[in-house]
């Protein structure tokens, strides 16, 4: 495949969608999102949080999905919003070149309706399921008429730039390996691995607990390997340190 994306990454700026309660060990964990620009003025958004409506009542909205049998959405307003994360930074959905959708949770599909100028670059087996997973049982939304990028294995999107298939989690986890100047190498691990603890609890939240290990021992070690950073899908420890937006990592 050639290139999606021609210019190479000089910022990577992490988004604040909320945060989260989970019941079980009352961790609090964060929503996270990515913005990255590259030297030709490309935007790529890595995923979008929840649905707009959580954006308006979240008590109400996850109430409705059942999600407060899992946890507690204990912030995710309008400045929780895709658009307000990307108003931050200077930029609007209008002006993103592509969204990747690292996979279809609840969490994380906040930006599918939206941006449909851009193309959604998601695995071919997320993009297989009947309707994206969202929540449990509950899967009210449909996919969306619009132009997508479908991989089936990892890629390089653009020079420095790779989308890494990293299937477990859910059936097309994806995560992402990008090397700025200044940071260098980094792991965007997205559900992947959500936490280091991850690993030594086995997976046991994975959709396929084997495939996920598999998953995390190679792209862990592919991170060693370059001594990069890793920033986890929803690790409570790193999120407090995590620069948000308008911060970023050059």
């Amino acid at each position: 495949m050639d290139f999606i994306i021609q210019g190479k990454p000089i910022s990577l700026t992490v988004l604040d969608f909320g945060l989260f309660k989970v019941n079980d060990d009352n961790r609090i964990i964060g929503i996270s999102g990515f913005l990255i620009k590259t030297d030709r003025n490309e935007l790529i958004l890595i995923d979008g949080g929840f649905p707009q409506s959580y954006t308006k009542d979240h008590v109400q909205a996850s109430s409705r999905d059942r999600l407060d049998e899992f946890g507690t959405v204990l912030r995710c307003g309008t400045e929780n919003s895709v658009s307000a994360q990307l108003a931050k930074c200077g930029y609007s959905l209008d002006d993103l070149t592509i969204l990747i959708l690292t996979h279809s949770h609840i969490d994380h599909l906040g930006a599918l309706n939206s941006a449909l100028q851009a193309p959604l670059l998601i695995a071919a087996a997320e993009r297989q399921q009947t309707r994206p997973l969202y929540w449990g049982d509950s899967r009210p939304l449909e996919w969306p008429d619009r132009n997508y990028i479908l991989i089936d294995a990892d890629i390089h999107l653009g020079p420095f730039f790779e989308v890494l298939l990293a299937s477990g989690h859910t059936p097309g986890q994806l995560a992402v390996f990008i090397t700025l100047d200044e940071t260098g190498p980094i792991l965007i691990t997205s559900d992947a691995i959500s936490r280091p603890s991850e690993i030594e609890e086995l997976f046991i939240d994975s959709m396929n607990p084997e495939a996920s290990r598999l998953s995390a021992e190679r792209i862990i070690a592919l991170a060693a390997s370059k001594n990069a950073f890793v920033i986890y899908g929803h690790d409570p420890k790193q999120w407090p340190k995590l620069r948000k937006a308008p911060d970023c990592y050059r």
